[in-house]
């Protein structure tokens, strides 16, 4: 038996090094080590700890409150566990190896699962799906029992002392123990031991009851902020007018200091998804969809070899160059800045110009499609398992039956995947484990989810050029897709049946085997434009930006809500966040619709209504701090500046940001990129009422159709940035993919 020593752990670690506090990976094996050959204090020393192994030894527990933070692979195989509730405090593990102990059970299997919220493979396979029936599904069934033998047979004690709790603590627990019957009887030993905890937890809630926080100053904000009751949306057809434009900086001299007062033209919220029968030019939406065509042989979209798109060559102004098809493809928290935005306080605005204009979603790969309207895009997320760095080349975009992966440098179209009859309008990229069996340790792999007028959320995975799989998510239109980072297999997808479902798609094997399973249903009142999860908080709570207003709800899967009409498979909006443009609404102007929404910080928000010419920024926490109005859940939102925006009646215009360069950019129904570097803000301009002009307007870049002059400025739809803003793409409604680069100096 060896003894552990900061000397062996260096020696069986890597990468080599001389600090505890650098190795990444070790290897423990077969030293015939006991549990109390682990010291816990030394070992909690190993804070970058990714991968350890402890197989072949004689261990039959792991020392309580080990801290491992980094750990996400942990072999456990040939031991002799018995207590398998110890490995609680190693919360980050995703991979767990226990064969070849002899006393472990099925029901100490499914304790792992609860006790491990990130495990995701078990044994060399892939468990997500049985672990979050367990952890939500299965625990919500046990909770609703456990509430039924409460109001039963016991209520608290008046007065409440500590010994008469301590009493109703052990006959409630021992109540539920005995009264609770669901599951296998195999798993018997499981369901007595969450019960427990459920028990106790439920009686706790009772004697701690948590107040609604309130903030110094909710009224007055109320006060400013009275909204009146939204009248229904009128719906008219927009026409998108263009106008043909340089490429050429717009600095803040050339523009009004002010948005135009004039009224906006009556606008329609319409964004009905093109027939063989439309003229273009015309935005539209999945409201009214006929039945669509039936789904490809076999469920899945004929995925293209790697190519090149149509790409629009760039011309200089008068060069009388051509298009020519080529093969390639409160206010701010004490005045201060917030903690994100003074990182990026010394960087410079960036300088970004045009490098590739394509067509790569063409029907039939036709240069003279520029109908199709191309609806969301999205930069591959970095790796988090190999822990490379640098900003992603490649970008996802969507728009007519087509998802093609480009990559931004090259203007090379890697992958593209087609599905004949389908219309997307939305995607999202996740990173999921991808178990190889054989004893082989589980690989990440990115996935992108997309979905569209069919009502299908398609499943593909690029690098492979492989779509493996499909699952019907509504019966009508989807309209949004977001991935949960924090938990990848976690998906919302919202549709135009006015619901937002949360999915577990779990992970896929080597044969790309998977399964889906509905968790949540928030009931919304309007189809869902947008899905945000905030960045601090991804699993507790969503916003959702809609064509009536902004919502809030809680997520938190097998919650012990206070309304009995929040359920684990349902819930309802636990608050509206309202801004005070809704003051001045009439008949003519409904500012309602919130058509962009992204985090710029863990804290600060940036969204937009189409016809207030302005962006609002306001602080999460601070509104959410407030107390909701008891009629209506409304609270108004914190605003901390204005940014001047484009005057337009066009909506669905999003808006996106970049918080590593602490950047927000929108596009605007001329071609136009309204950009802005908020570390610039200074402390005095959030505070004079006034919006704050955009750092620079990137104009349309001058692009010549053969035989047809000149293209005019089309609406962009969707803009997307590396973490870096190396790239910047933009997405238009006649089917054009811009890529813009930033330039090495800036």
């Amino acid at each position: 038996m060896a003894k552990i020593t900061d000397t062996l752990l260096l020696e069986k670690g890597s990468p080599k090094t001389n600090k505890l506090e650098q190795i990444k990976t070790l290897n423990l094996s077969r030293l015939g080590l006991k549990p109390q050959d682990l010291p816990v204090r030394l070992l909690s020393r190993l804070q970058s700890l990714e991968r350890l192994d402890l197989s072949g030894n004689g261990l039959e527990e792991l020392p309580k409150n080990l801290e491992l933070p980094a750990l996400c692979y942990l072999d456990l195989s040939d031991n002799q566990l018995e207590d398998v509730t110890t490995l609680e405090s190693l919360s980050s593990l995703e991979e767990l190896k226990m064969e070849d102990n002899l006393y472990i059970t099925v029901s100490d299997n499914y304790k792992l699962m609860v006790l491990l919220p990130k495990l995701r493979i078990h044994n060399g396979k892939d468990v997500s799906t049985t672990a979050n029936h367990l952890r939500y599904v299965y625990s919500e069934n046990l909770r609703t029992r456990i509430i039924a033998v409460w109001e039963k047979s016991f209520s608290l004690p008046d007065p409440i002392t500590a010994e008469k709790l301590s009493t109703l603590k052990k006959n409630f627990v021992n109540a539920a123990r005995q009264q609770v019957k669901y599951g296998p009887s195999s798993v018997s030993d499981f369901t007595k031991w969450r019960v427990e905890i459920i028990a106790k937890e439920y009686l706790r809630s009772l004697t701690e009851p948590q107040g609604e926080p309130e903030t110094k100053g909710s009224a007055d904000t109320k006060e400013n902020c009275d909204v009146s009751t939204s009248t229904k949306r009128k719906q008219h057809v927009l026409v998108g007018a263009g106008v043909s434009l340089t490429p050429r900086k717009k600095l803040r001299s050339d523009l009004p200091v002010s948005p135009a007062e004039a009224s906006p033209r009556k606008s329609v919220l319409g964004r009905k998804p093109p027939t063989l029968t439309q003229t273009s030019g015309v935005r539209m939406s999945p409201r009214k969809i006929s039945r669509p065509p039936a789904t490809p042989t076999g469920g899945r979209g004929r995925a293209e070899a790697p190519g090149r798109g149509s790409e629009v060559e760039q011309t200089k102004e008068g060069d009388g160059a051509r298009m020519q098809r080529k093969n390639r493809t409160d206010r701010q928290r004490d005045a201060d800045p917030p903690s994100k935005m003074k990182s990026c306080s010394r960087m410079q605005p960036v300088c970004l110009k045009p490098l590739h204009v394509l067509q790569c979603h063409s029907k039939q790969d036709s240069s003279e499609d520029f109908s199709t309207q191309l609806w969301a895009c999205a930069f591959q997320p970095l790796p988090d398992s190999t822990g490379a760095g640098g900003g992603s080349r490649l970008v996802a975009t969507c728009g007519g039956d087509s998802l093609c992966v480009i990559d931004c440098e090259t203007g090379m179209v890697m992958k593209k995947y087609k599905v004949p009859g389908e219309e997307f309008f939305s995607l999202s990229w996740s990173t999921v484990l991808m178990s190889r069996g054989g004893g082989a340790s589980a690989q990440h792999c990115s996935i992108v989810a997309a979905g569209g007028k069919r009502g299908l959320v398609k499943l593909i995975h690029p690098r492979n050029n492989v779509a493996y799989g499909e699952f019907r998510a509504s019966r009508k239109a989807l309209s949004v897709l977001r991935f949960n980072h924090h938990q990848g297999n976690f998906l919302f997808t919202g549709s135009y049946d006015k619901k937002i479902v949360m999915w577990d798609i779990g992970g896929v094997d080597s044969k790309y085997n998977y399964k889906v399973v509905q968790l949540l249903v928030l009931e919304i009142s309007t189809t869902p434009l947008h899905i945000c999860l905030p960045p601090a908080s991804p699993s507790s709570h969503l916003l959702t930006a809609c064509e009536d207003g902004l919502h809030c709800y809680n997520t938190v899967l097998g919650a012990n809500n206070n309304n009995k009409n929040n359920t684990t498979t349902k819930r309802a909006k636990e608050m509206e966040i309202t801004f005070p443009i809704y003051k001045k609404e009439d008949k003519d102007h409904d500012y309602h619709t919130i058509d962009g929404l992204s985090f710029l910080t863990d804290d600060i928000v940036a969204s937009k209504n189409y016809m207030h010419c302005s962006i609002y920024l306001w602080s999460w926490s601070r509104t959410k701090a407030q107390r909701p109005d008891k009629k209506d859940r409304a609270v108004c939102a914190v605003v901390l500046a204005e940014l001047q925006w484009a005057n337009t009646d066009i909506p669905y215009l999003a808006l996106n940001t970049c918080p590593g360069r602490a950047y927000i950019v929108c596009g605007d129904d001329k071609g136009r990129l309204w950009t802005y570097h908020v570390s610039n803000l200074q402390k005095n301009s959030l505070h004079t009422g006034k919006p704050v002009l955009p750092t620079e307007v990137l104009e349309w870049p001058t692009l010549v159709r053969k035989d047809r002059g000149q293209v005019e400025g089309p609406s962009i739809n969707s803009v997307a940035m590396d973490p870096e803003l190396h790239f910047l793409v933009a997405l238009s409604d006649k089917n054009m993919v811009i890529v813009w680069k930033r330039e090495k100096s800036s």
